[in-house]
């Protein structure tokens, strides 16, 4: 068993997927050495596309646990700075590099496009290990919340997600903004999470229940 260690991002994504394509171009990449050059930013993109199907506003029965481990083991990984505990077989498995590197270009471009909206800002909050660590942890609460047992009730996982985007896209660019807006969402999200499960809990509702009286509260607010 190996730990991956990470260094903190001091490139833009898009330079980082670049430099990866460049890398693994015309010989055999292990997940080792992929790894090792995207890092905690190519793990953190992918966890916020995990997190994208829970932007409907209904959330869906056991979905939240199988994408909701990885970004787990993710946010664990962003609060020690390293992968842990990755056997050496899964680590020295071979990659199709030039599959990788077509994917690897696709990311890149699309970043790009977004690198006017996230990009270093208010580097107080994104300039030390230890305030990446924070974060990962805010990262990990905001998975556990979004893995709450509460099928088919709306925004249970909507929120969470929202807030995992932010927090990921701004812990991978070093975008203060995009942290505070995250923290805020994961808040918000706690919050209301939180009060269901309350609510399903102490009352014993079953999830039929707390859908019609979720519902019914939600569209009392945007009918009224």
């Amino acid at each position: 068993m190996t730990a991956v260690q990470f260094r903190n991002p001091e490139v833009r994504l898009s330079e980082a997927l670049a430099a990866t394509a460049g890398a693994v171009r015309g010989h055999v990449v292990t997940l080792r050495e992929w790894l090792g050059h995207v890092g905690e930013q190519g793990l953190l993109v992918f966890s916020a596309i995990l997190a994208m199907p829970f932007l409907i506003p209904v959330s869906l029965p056991f979905m939240s646990t199988a994408l909701g481990l990885p970004m787990l083991l993710i946010g664990v990984a962003v609060v020690l700075g390293r992968l842990p505990w990755l056997p050496d077989r899964l680590l020295d498995h071979a990659l199709p590099s030039e599959r990788l590197q077509h994917v690897l270009g696709r990311a890149q471009r699309i970043a790009e496009r977004f690198e006017h909206l996230v990009k270093p800002r208010l580097l107080a909050l994104t300039g030390s290990a230890f305030a990446n660590s924070m974060h990962g942890v805010m990262m990990v609460l905001t998975v556990l919340v979004l893995m709450a047992p509460l099928p088919f009730v709306p925004f249970a996982n909507t929120l969470p997600a929202i807030a995992i985007i932010l927090l990921c896209l701004g812990i991978a660019e070093r975008d203060g903004v995009m942290l505070i807006a995250g923290y805020a969402v994961a808040l918000v999200s706690d919050v209301y999470v939180g009060g269901l499960l309350w609510l399903v809990l102490r009352v014993g509702l079953d999830a039929e229940q707390t859908y019609n009286h979720v519902r019914g509260f939600v569209g009392g607010l945007l009918g009224g």
